[in-house]
């Protein structure tokens, strides 16, 4: 019960994150900008911190397959969980497009990720950006949980910055759940491979890094509760 408690959360905290971060594209685009760039930049970063808040001290609320990735290549997350995790993330991110798609039937995309200027320069800024955003994850949580409110603020926060002044370059993914479901969806999958490798790179990257700054980092799992 506890480990199912744990993928529960995940899928609803990354459900929530796909239908409100790009149905507030997709809510733009149909209304013609009223919500802005501003605002769904907004939008995904209050998202984060919100599931943050919500389940952080259930799951950890990663809501990103990169971040739990990331967590057990840290020895900071026990290895029976990621398949799990990682399956109800894009669960829940497929599900959420899936209800975009019967709301606005007519929308072609589906808020996707997309390359602004060539695959290359996409890869690079998507690495970077998922660098960044593990960074200030990994150093500002505790285990493998995002949680409290420092987490939730400097978290949340990163999202929206980077989402503000890169989204409209490389779509600000840096989740590939984020970018699978609307793909799979909308059936634009042309470029899905550069959402999925390059955040799995640069959250890796970060963990490096962090552990040149933490050499006497040991593994301090989560552990999952009994079945009750």
């Amino acid at each position: 019960m506890g480990e199912f408690k744990k993928y529960l959360a995940e899928f609803i905290g990354t459900y929530t994150l796909v239908f409100c971060g790009t149905g507030a594209i997709v809510m733009n685009d149909v209304s013609g900008g009223v919500v802005s760039h501003l605002g769904v930049a907004i939008c995904f970063g209050i998202v984060v911190m919100a599931m943050i808040y919500s389940f952080g001290s259930i799951s950890g609320a990663h809501i990103n397959p990169a971040v739990t990735l990331a967590f057990y290549f840290s020895k900071r997350f026990p290895k029976q969980l990621v398949g799990g995790y990682i399956t109800a993330q894009i669960i829940g991110a497929i599900l959420a497009s899936f209800t975009l798609k019967m709301l606005f039937p007519t929308h072609e995309t589906l808020g996707i990720t997309l390359p602004f200027d060539g695959s290359a320069q996409t890869f690079v800024l998507e690495v970077i950006l998922t660098f960044f955003l593990m960074l200030v994850i990994i150093f500002t949580s505790t285990g493998s949980k995002e949680t409290g409110t420092l987490a939730g603020l400097a978290i949340g926060g990163v999202v929206l910055m980077e989402a503000l002044f890169a989204g409209p370059i490389t779509g600000a993914s840096m989740n590939p759940a984020r970018s699978i479901g609307p793909a799979l969806v909308s059936g634009r999958i042309e470029e899905l491979w550069i959402y999925i490798l390059a955040p799995i790179l640069g959250a890796l990257l970060a963990i490096m890094v962090w552990k040149v700054f933490n050499t006497q980092a040991t593994i301090n799992y989560d552990a999952p509760e009994k079945s009750e």
